[in-house]
C-alpha cells in the first residue's frame, strides 16, 4: 500500500470493530494517514454490509450505503477468529500494529484468547482502543451497546424533541459517532504518551460516557442548579430569541446571544427592545411564547430569503434549514473538503462525506501546502486485501 501522507503516516491500525462506533474511530485515524486493516468475518463481513436499504450497485452484489459511510481509507481481510489460522493471522497482525480498535461486548476478546494482557504480551507498544455500550465494568458493564438505547439511557432523548411527552432521538446515531470521536482522540493521546514511555495502554470509552460527556450546560442545570432539563423543540432553553421561526414561505433560524444583538434585532422587526417582558435575556426566556408570537407576526410579512438578507445585514447570526441534498450541493460545503470522490472497485467513482479536520502547512521553501492525507481510499469490498495483507506479513516475518 502506498504512503498517502498525513500526520499518522506510518501508523498501522488493526480494526477489529463492527457496526459504527469502532469503525468510525478507525476511519478517523485512517483520515489522518494511518494504514487501517479491517478484520471481518468470512463470507458476511461487518454487520453494516447488510444494513439497508438503500443499497447500490449490481443486484448480485448490493452494497450498503451505511457501510460506505464509515469505512473509507481501510483494507479488508477475512479472518475466522475461532479458527487456528484466524488466531495465528491475528497474532501476526497484533505484533505488526500500533493501534487496535475493538468494540466487542466485554469479555469476548478474552474468550477468543486475546485479553488485554495477552495483547500487550504480544506487542507492549500496542495502543488498544476499547469501545463498549455502557462501560467495561460497573453493575451494567456487560450490556450490549445500541445507539438509540444509549440515547435514551443517557438522557439525550429526554431533552430532545417538541415536548416532554415526545422524547426524540437525534437524526444520526450520535452516541456511536461520539464514541468514535472520543476513542480516536484518546488513541491519539496514548500514541503521544508512547513516544515518551515506549509502552502502549488501553483507552476506554463507551456510548454512555460519550453522551453524558457532552451534556454540557444541560448537565450542570441538574448537577449545580438542581433543575431537570426538559425538551423545548427548536428553541434554546437559556437564551431568547434563539431558534427556528416561520416566515411567509418557510423557516429560518436566528441566534440573538447578547443584549446588543437584541437591540439590533428588535429594531429591525419593530419590537420595543425595552418592553419589560423582553428587556433582559432572563425576561425573554420567561416570556418566550409572547416573544415568539411577536417575532413570527413580523416574519410572516416577507419571504425567508428576504429576512435572511435583512437580518444578516444588521449582524445577527441567522441561517436557513437545509435538507441533506442541499447541504452537499452548497458551495461552502464543497469548499471545505466535505465531499470526497473515490474510485470504488464495484461502483466506480462515488462521492462520500469527507473528514471534518483539515491541515495547513508550509513547505521548507515557505510556500503553503496541504499536510493532510493526499489520497483517500474507497471503502473496501469484503476480503479485497486478503492476499496483499498476508504478503505484507510474510515480508515482515522475512525481515525478522
Amino acid at each position: 500500500m502506498t504512503n498517502a501522507g498525513g500526520p499518522l503516516s506510518g501508523i498501522v491500525v488493526l480494526d477489529l470493530s463492527r457496526a459504527l462506533a469502532g469503525p468510525h474511530a478507525a476511519m478517523l485515524l485512517g483520515d489522518l494517514g494511518a494504514r487501517v486493516i479491517k478484520v471481518e468475518q468470512p463470507g458476511t463481513g461487518d454487520d453494516t454490509r447488510g444494513w439497508g436499504p438503500p443499497f447500490v450497485g449490481p443486484d448480485d452484489e448490493p452494497i450498503s450505503t451505511y457501510f460506505l459511510s464509515c469505512n473509507r481509507n481501510k483494507e479488508s481481510v477475512e479472518l475466522d477468529l475461532k479458527s487456528d489460522d484466524g488466531r495465528e493471522q491475528l497474532t501476526r497482525l497484533v505484533r505488526a500494529s500500533d493501534v487496535l480498535v475493538e468494540n466487542f461486548r466485554p469479555g469476548v476478546l478474552d474468550r477468543l484468547g486475546f485479553s488485554m494482557e495477552r495483547l500487550h504480551e504480544l506487542n507492549p507498544r500496542l495502543v488498544i482502543c476499547s469501545i463498549s455500550g455502557f462501560g467495561h465494568d460497573g453493575p451494567e458493564g456487560g450490556r450490549a451497546g445500541y445507539d438509540q438505547i444509549a440515547q435514551g439511557e443517557a438522557g439525550l432523548m429526554s431533552i430532545t424533541g417538541p415536548s416532554q411527552e415526545e422524547p426524540t432521538k437525534v437524526g444520526v446515531p450520535i452516541g456511536d459517532l461520539l464514541a468514535g470521536l472520543h476513542g480516536a482522540y484518546g488513541t491519539l493521546s496514548a500514541l503521544y504518551e508512547r513516544e515518551r514511555t515506549g509502552e502502549g495502554r488501553v483507552v476506554r470509552t463507551s456510548l454512555l460516557s460519550s453522551i453524558v460527556g457532552v451534556h454540557a450546560f444541560q448537565g450542570t442545570r441538574w448537577t449545580v442548579a438542581g433543575e431537570v432539563p426538559r425538551p423545548i423543540g427548536n428553541h434554546h432553553p437559556s437564551i431568547a430569541p434563539y431558534g427556528a421561526y416561520s416566515c411567509a414561505d418557510g423557516m429560518l433560524q436566528v441566534a440573538v446571544a447578547s443584549e446588543g444583538q437584541w437591540a439590533k434585532f428588535a429594531g429591525l422587526l419593530g419590537i420595543d427592545a425595552a418592553d419589560p417582558r423582553f428587556a433582559r435575556n432572563a425576561d425573554r426566556v420567561a416570556n418566550r411564547p409572547d416573544l415568539n408570537a411577536e417575532i413570527e407576526a413580523v416574519l410572516a410579512t416577507a419571504p425567508r430569503d428576504t429576512w435572511l438578507a435583512r437580518i444578516g445585514e444588521v449582524g445577527i447570526p441567522c441561517g436557513a434549514i437545509r435538507t441533506v441534498d442541499q447541504v452537499y450541493e452548497w458551495d461552502q460545503t464543497r469548499s471545505q473538503g466535505l465531499l470526497l470522490t473515490v474510485d470504488h472497485p464495484v461502483l466506480g467513482a462515488i462521492d462520500l462525506p469527507g473528514p471534518a479536520v483539515r491541515f495547513d502547512a508550509r513547505s521548507q521553501e515557505g510556500a503553503e501546502g496541504a499536510a493532510g492525507r493526499s489520497e483517500h481510499l474507497p471503502p473496501p469490498t469484503l476480503g479485497e486485501h486478503n492476499d496483499s495483507v498476508r504478503a505484507w506479513l510474510d515480508e515482515l516475518d522475512a525481515r525478522g
